[in-house]
């Protein structure tokens, strides 16, 4: 199969795969951070096959939506490869990526790093961030029947990954204890360029915010 071949039975795949998912983790987040993927690739040295497939297949069967099972999106997505017939270097390299793009919350460290983790990672945060981000925090709120903002329960800046994983806290709470902090973990200088206005706009954000909370 030619790379294109490879990346369109991907594409059909995934749409298929995540037809019926929840709005902020459906066919078309996958789609931006495909997008943004190849836009920050231009500017490094990766494969770009592998870095197009870590960002199709990264939220095949994303944990939160299984019970927290962190083992079931990096079998789909090998299993779906495999099929492809593709090399196991790629395969394993793909599985690596899904298996450590996401935040966990706190001060985890990261296990595996390669240019093309960080690429997809970059990518997959700037949808995390600005004004997509914020539609997609309040929509993944209402999913789970969060609080918009409750000033008696402050936001936890130091939480261990089963508590993050585990978190039932206001939607508001997010922006600090996730969104607020990618912009200082970008990986690539376009990323960091790209996150810097998205940035500035969740901070504008939450200043009207808290001035409409308060009746001003």
């Amino acid at each position: 199969m030619t790379h294109e071949q490879i990346i369109q039975a991907t594409i059909t795949y995934v749409q298929t795969e995540l037809a019926e998912a929840e709005g902020g983790h459906d066919w078309w987040h996958i789609e931006r951070v495909w997008k943004s993927s190849k836009v920050i690739a231009k500017s490094e040295k990766v494969n770009l096959l592998i870095v197009e497939l870590g960002a199709l297949l990264h939220d095949i069967a994303d944990s939160k939506f299984y019970d927290g099972d962190e083992t079931i999106g990096p079998k789909k997505a090998a299993a779906f490869m495999e099929s492809l017939n593709l090399e196991p270097s790629i395969i394993e390299h793909v599985v690596n990526i899904i298996q450590h793009i996401s935040f966990k919350g706190g001060n985890q460290t990261q296990a595996f790093k390669s240019p093309e983790l960080d690429v997809v990672q970059d990518a997959d945060r700037l949808d995390a961030i600005g004004a997509i981000g914020i539609a997609r925090t309040f929509n993944y709120g209402g999913f789970k029947n969060r609080e918009l903002y409750n000033p008696a329960i402050p936001p936890n800046l130091n939480m261990t990954k089963e508590e993050y994983k585990k978190s039932t806290a206001p939607t508001i709470n997010h922006f600090y204890e996730k969104l607020l902090l990618l912009k200082d973990r970008m990986n690539t200088e376009t990323g960091k360029a790209l996150a810097q206005r998205r940035h500035d706009f969740m901070e504008t954000f939450l200043e009207e915010f808290y001035l409409e909370w308060d009746g001003k």
